[in-house]
């Protein structure tokens, strides 16, 4: 039995909750994971795991076991990684995450000349709007858009970026624009199931914010496709500055209801608080940091 092998099935099978679920994320059958776990339980002898349920439940032994092969298998990538030298000059993978709009036309290009800068490094880019977990997912840095809760994370701010109210001269040549947020159910709003509830949209009143139930004819789950629509006249969007710079300054687009729009939400370059950071991360933090801020307009922040 490769014990390290049986030990990373086990951590994978704790963090996604099943057996099955390990199963899928390590693209191995099932049968070959319940038989690693039960080949660790035979080996040390005890119960690790109890069957027979959903949702995979550790015993109290399983529990301290897998805090000691949590901490085994991150001192053995430490160990990998000071051996290949990431600790000496920057080195190795580099893996990024992003939402769509910002990692495409921002991190990118960044990315890109971080590349030609460090030969010894390559990069893996994940472009998706979801929140993913840094750790679970072998994430270095991601760029995270919002206030960001207390947690094991740093974070370097990038950018503040606002809220924008939108649509087509078309649009409202037809249908008339809105005087107040609470207008907008009688228009029809193309809503995006992205950071924030599709149909209830947040809104400044004096110095109190509310969420405004509005009415939507078109859902989508890209912000590209929520401008795309607006441009089109399909109705009224709301997406970040930077996805709708472009179209407003064009004209394809006009902004609404300025006065009631929130206060920006940051966006951070967030990555795992860690006791050695490599060169290769803190190699592209201070590239792409000062980059980031200039594209995105966040060039002279307050305490920088």
């Amino acid at each position: 039995m490769d014990r390290l092998e049986a030990m990373r099935i086990l951590l994978t099978a704790v963090d996604t909750g099943s057996l099955s679920a390990a199963s899928r994320q390590l693209r191995i059958p099932l049968a070959t994971v319940s038989r690693r776990v039960a080949e660790l339980e035979e080996h040390l002898r005890v119960r690790l795991v109890l069957r027979g349920t959903r949702k995979l439940t550790l015993t109290e032994t399983g529990r301290d076991y897998v805090a000691s092969c949590r901490r085994i298998l991150e001192d053995l990538v430490e160990a990998e990684r000071t051996a290949a030298g990431e600790y000496r000059q920057p080195q190795g993978e580099l893996v990024i995450s992003a939402p769509q709009a910002i990692g495409r036309y921002h991190v990118v290009p960044v990315l890109v000349e971080f590349l030609q800068a460090y030969p010894k490094i390559h990069a893996r880019i994940q472009l998706s709007d979801r929140v993913v977990n840094l750790l679970e997912e072998h994430v270095d840095v991601a760029v995270r858009l919002g206030e960001l809760p207390d947690s094991d994370i740093i974070a370097t701010r990038i950018a503040l970026i606002g809220r924008v109210l939108c649509a087509s001269p078309a649009y409202l040549a037809s249908h008339g624009a809105p005087k107040e947020p609470n207008d907008l159910v009688a228009h029809e709003c193309i809503t995006y199931e992205g950071y924030t509830a599709a149909d209830r949209w947040e809104f400044r009143f004096g110095r109190t914010h509310q969420l405004v139930q509005v009415s939507s004819r078109l859902i989508v789950n890209s912000a590209e496709a929520a401008v795309v629509a607006a441009v089109a006249g399909a109705g009224i969007a709301r997406v970040l500055s930077h996805q709708v710079a472009e179209a407003l300054k064009s004209g394809a687009l006009v902004q609404l209801l300025q006065a009631f729009e929130p206060a920006p939400m940051p966006a951070s370059l967030v990555y795992p608080n860690q006791p050695h950071a490599p060169l290769k991360l803190r190699a592209f933090l201070d590239f792409a940091t000062p980059r980031l801020r200039q594209r995105l307009g966040y060039e002279n922040p307050p305490g920088a």
